[in-house]
This record gives structure tokens, sequence and C-alpha cells, in this order.
């Protein structure tokens, strides 16, 4: 299978995309935000699920995974010699912070046997754009601890740079981007958050702003992954009053975005683990009464903006963008142990993927640099490369082929998708088995691309006065 791929003619297609985006007005509106649950546990349960990944929480039992449990069902690499994501640096995006952060991390490492980062750096918004936002600073925080413990705990030898903005209205996340991306111009970029790419819960002169800063990323070897979402197939949309359609969310629709999914085990809740192995997934699809608007699936959807990369082409059934690339737990009875504000919590969602993905690619591009190779840069034409040879996909990925993501269910009136063999809208190509991975990722040559026509057309990108929205903790 040839390697090197030619994508002059996408590019173009793309540019004619961005510029649509950017000239597209509609009512400004803000999107719900995802309710990220925490599950409340005590200490000692937590200490007990670092043996056993149950957690009883108030009147019952639920699954729940550390570090060390996610590392055997997706067979991270282990041993002295095992890469941990040493010279790498793993930059999350995030809005309002947390006040705790720096000391649950420190605590979930003591926890968890992790060591400190190499360093961990917070960097502020500067420039404030608008003083909009939803305020919600108790789910941001709770996203905050979840992005920056898991990629470390994926990837403990990656320095963590945790950059927040002052609110989570769109204008200021692309401000706060603008401000920081070209400080870490090759870092691994976490968001786990998200609007819709169209339509009232969406800001296309801010996308079209992130697409330029991440088109600059990957072309200095950077890598940008994103959560695709946690309202199922249907985005924000039917919350904001418009009609119930396939909506793929951004920054995941991004066609230089490694977007990803979400999966539960299979069978529900504890499938994924299985006595120290990979056991078995399905598309997550979870009713959750607790929290708006009653239920999580994972976001994917073809894109209406964007055309295909050329690395999707022929494997999706679409020449159009197609989110997500890839899949990973987001069960929230079978989510993953968070330390916030001192206190533990079992969290789920698309979020928890963003960030571990984020620290695969840490591992990865470590592997590459002992190897004298580059850093993946935009890592999903090597991923969507693997998939198209038959052994290389059914070693390096666990293809999901049971489940959907209609959210609420099949009689919700809302779209879905349903997982199935090879590339589905539920879950993309899959989930990782991250040592065989790792292994042909380490040894196929990064792809070059000329990304120069592309950024020197988007200009300084988009109306000034366009609409703004609030981007969704959890995708």
């Amino acid at each position: 299978m040839a390697k090197h791929l030619r994508f002059g003619a996408w590019l173009s297609l793309v540019v004619a995309a961005l510029c649509v985006a950017a000239s597209a007005s509609a009512t400004p509106m803000r999107p719900a935000l995802t309710n990220l649950p925490f599950t409340q546990i005590s200490a000692a349960a937590a200490k007990a699920a670092r043996q056993t990944p149950l957690c009883p929480p108030n009147g019952g039992t639920i699954v729940c995974y550390s570090p060390s449990f996610l590392r055997d069902a997706y067979d991270f690499p282990t041993g002295r010699n095992a890469p941990d994501g040493a010279g790498q640096t793993i930059l999350i995006v995030t809005a309002y912070g947390s006040p705790f952060i720096q000391q649950d991390l420190a605590q979930f490492d003591a926890e968890n046997g992790l060591p400190d980062p190499p360093s961990f750096t917070i960097v502020n918004q500067q420039t404030q754009v608008t003083a909009a936002g939803s305020g919600d600073l108790q789910t941001w925080a709770i996203e905050t601890s979840l992005d920056v413990e898991y990629a470390h705990g994926m990837a403990p030898g990656a320095n963590i740079v945790l950059a927040v903005g002052s609110t989570d209205d769109s204008t200021n996340i692309a401000q706060l981007e603008k401000e920081v991306l070209p400080q870490y111009p090759t870092a691994i970029v976490s968001q786990s958050f998200g609007a819709d790419e169209a339509g009232l819960a969406s800001d296309p002169d801010s996308a079209a702003i992130m697409d330029k800063l991440f088109l600059n990323q990957v072309l200095h070897g950077g890598t940008v992954v994103a959560a695709s979402g946690d309202f199922g197939a249907s985005g924000f949309t039917p919350f904001t009053g418009g009609a119930p359609t396939p909506m793929a969310g951004y920054p995941a629709s991004s066609p230089f975005v490694l977007s990803v999914g979400g999966t539960m085990g299979n069978p529900a809740p504890a499938g994924l683990w299985n006595r120290g192995h990979y056991g078995g997934e399905q598309a997550w699809n979870e009713l959750l009464p607790s929290v708006f608007p009653g239920g999580g699936a994972g976001g994917g959807a073809p894109s209406t903006i964007y055309p295909a990369p050329l690395w999707q082409l022929g494997l999706t059934g679409t020449s159009m963008r197609a989110e997500p690339d890839v899949s990973y737990n987001a069960a929230f009875n079978g989510g993953v142990i968070v330390v916030f504000a001192g206190q533990h919590g079992v969290v789920g969602g698309t979020s928890a993927g963003a960030p571990q993905w984020a620290a695969i690619v840490a591992l990865a591009n470590e592997m590459r640099g002992q190897r004298g190779s580059g850093p993946l840069g935009i890592a999903t034409a090597q991923l969507w490369s693997l998939a198209r040879d038959k052994n290389d996909y059914r070693q390096d990925f666990h293809d999901i082929t049971v489940g959907n993501n209609t959210l609420l269910g099949a009689s919700s009136g809302l779209p879905g998708f349903n997982a199935g063999p090879g590339y589905d809208y539920a879950t993309g190509l899959g989930t990782p088995d991250v040592s065989r991975l790792l292994k042909d990722l380490g040894g196929n040559n990064g792809q070059r691309f000329r990304f120069e026509d592309l950024l020197k057309s988007q200009g300084d990108g988009g109306n000034k006065h366009g609409k703004h929205v609030g981007f969704g903790a959890g995708g």
C-alpha cells in the first residue's frame, strides 16, 4: 500500500469549506453543557478498587478503573524499557481550570505509584475576549482533574502543560489557543470539549481560527486530539431548537484533529477488563437519569463542512470527513477514578479518551525519536494507513461491532449509527492494542504534507462580528 499521499485537490476543497464556514451566520446560541457526573466514593473504596475494579458509592456498586487496569485492558507496554512519554509534551486545553489541580495530581500520583511529571506548567489566558461563559466552575474543574491525571497516568514521563481559558466561550478558547499553541509547536494537544460544527450551536469564526492553529501545529510535528462528544450522533442541535439530524462535533470534526469516540464494556459494565487482559467492548451508550439529557453516547457523524482527507477515502462510505477516528472507554459505570479537591470519584465520557490517546501519541513519539524518526504529527494519517492493511488493522485495533450511538436509545427519535465491522460512526476504527500499535507507529514514516497554501488562504481568519458559543466540557 502506498505510504505517501497526494492531497493537493483535497486541500483546495478544505479551503473552500473553511471559507464557507468563516462566512456563515446564525443566531448566537450557547449549547447546553455536558454535565459530567462525579460519582463520589470514599478513600477506602478508591484504595480497594486498585486491587479489584469495583467502587461502592452510596447504596450500590459500580465498575471503576484506575490507570493500572486500563494499561492491562489496552495492552500498554510494561517493563524496564517500556516507553513512558519521555521528552514529549502534552498540552491540555481547558476552561476555568481548578484551584486544586496541583495537589490533586500529587495525591493521584502517590496513590497510583506514579512519579511526578518531569514538569507541570499552568498557562492562563492573557487577553480575555469576552466575559460570556457558562460559569460552570465545578464541571470544568472535574474535567481538568480528569484530563491532567489520565494524560499523566498513561504517559508519566511526559511534560504536562495546562492551558486555562478565562471562560468556556468559544472566542476565549480560540484566543487561548492562539496564545499558547505557538509556544509549544510540537506538543500533543488534548481537548475534551466541543460544540456542533454547524447550525445553532456552532461558531464558524472561532473554528476558522482554531483550524489554522491546528494546521500550524501538525506542520511543526505536533498532534491535536479532541473528544467526539457525549450527545451521540445528534450533538447539541436538538437541545437548541434545531432539527434532530446527524451532527459532527467541533473541534473533533476538523480534518487536522485525531477524534476520539466512546466505548463501554461488553458485557456492560465490567466487560472491558478481564483478569488482567482485554475483555470486550461495545459502542458507548448509557442511560443516566440523574444528568441532562438523561443519557450519554459517543459523538460521531459525517461532517457537513469538511471534505474527507485522502487517508479516509474508500474506508468510510462518504466523501466527507468522518468522525470519530478512533475510540476509547467512555463509560460512567465502568469509568475512571479521579481525584478532585482531595476527594475520589468515578467519571466517564469521551473526555476520558482524548487525554489517554494523547498519551499514546506521546509514547509513539518517544519510540520514534529513539529510532531517529520524527514525531507522528498528523497522527490520523498513520492510523488510517494501518487500517488499510487487514493484518495491521486486526492486530493494532479492537474492531467494535456491537451497539450504536443513538442518544437515549432507538425510541428517542434522535439520529444514530450502528457499530459494525471496520469503520463506523459509532466507534471509528475502534480501540487500541497499544503495544502492537506502537510497534507499527514507531516504524511508520511520518507523512509529509504541504499546509502552507491552506494556512496562507485563511489569512487572519473569520468575521470578527460572529457569534459565540460555549464549549461544553466532555466534548
